[in-house]
């Protein structure tokens, strides 16, 4: 676990960790789209959107992070600020998931959604992937804060959750991109708000899953409204090697 820990914290120090590629050549095609939106306008059928699912069901470890108080962000910062703000964000976040074998599914504004599909059946090495990206993201907010603020932006804090359950796999007729439907994708949204600044909450089903595993504490969030009239046990999750 020291030697994991290690490992990581060199990783994210690394000096290419807040380098992106990609993103100068993907800035050029999103403007090249949106000014090819704004000659065209086509007129939308129900045809341009359709969808397709799986007819068989799988059981993987889901995972949510969202930024804390965006709104109110959102306001104070001029439109560069902001989308340098997210890109910083939402790409850091999407290094440290694939670095634990996760694969981001979409972002949903300032939120990313993400799974393993290593942990599909309750495979041990994917639901301990799912546990070591949360408390991993959850150790990198120092580090994406100061990367933040060497930029003249402010700090950030956010909150993780992620849950266990079955879900379906859903395509779309213009996305070669993988989404997926089911609930464990629900209450990750919903449990996420249980989670403090900076935290790593999970759900009883992945908790019960997960509960034997060595390395990790769990304390249960009390007074944690999921919105059901039958109470779902949240749990906080760190790490028992500090």
């Amino acid at each position: 676990m020291l030697d994991e820990r290690i490992e990581f914290e060199n990783f994210i120090n690394s000096e290419g960790f807040f380098d992106y590629p990609q993103s100068n050549e993907l800035q050029q095609e999103t403007s090249l789209t949106t000014m090819e939106t704004e000659k065209e306008r086509p007129v939308l059928s129900p045809s341009d959107y359709l969808v397709a699912f799986s007819t068989q069901s799988q059981s993987y470890c889901v995972g949510y992070v969202d930024i804390v108080n965006s709104t109110k962000l959102s306001a104070s910062l001029r439109a560069d600020q902001l989308s340098q703000y997210y890109e910083i964000f939402l790409n850091s976040m999407s290094k440290i998931i694939g670095k634990f074998g996760g694969k981001v599914i979409k972002n949903i504004g300032d939120c990313l959604l993400y799974y393993f599909p290593n942990s599909a059946l309750s495979s041990e090495v994917g639901l301990t992937n799912c546990l070591d990206c949360g408390l991993a993201m959850s150790n990198a907010q120092s580090v994406i804060t100061e990367e933040m603020r060497s930029k003249g932006l402010p700090g950030i804090n956010y909150r993780i959750s992620a849950d266990y359950g079955t879900v379906i796999m859903m395509n779309t007729n213009n996305s070669s991109s993988v989404d997926l439907i089911g609930p464990p994708v629900n209450m990750c949204a919903k449990i996420n708000h249980c989670a403090g600044n900076n935290e790593f909450v999970v759900g009883n089903d992945l908790r019960q899953f997960t509960k034997k595993f060595q390395g990790y504490e769990y304390r249960e969030v009390q007074s944690c409204n999921v919105g059901f009239r039958s109470s779902y046990p949240v749990y906080r999750v760190t790490s028992s090697h500090r």
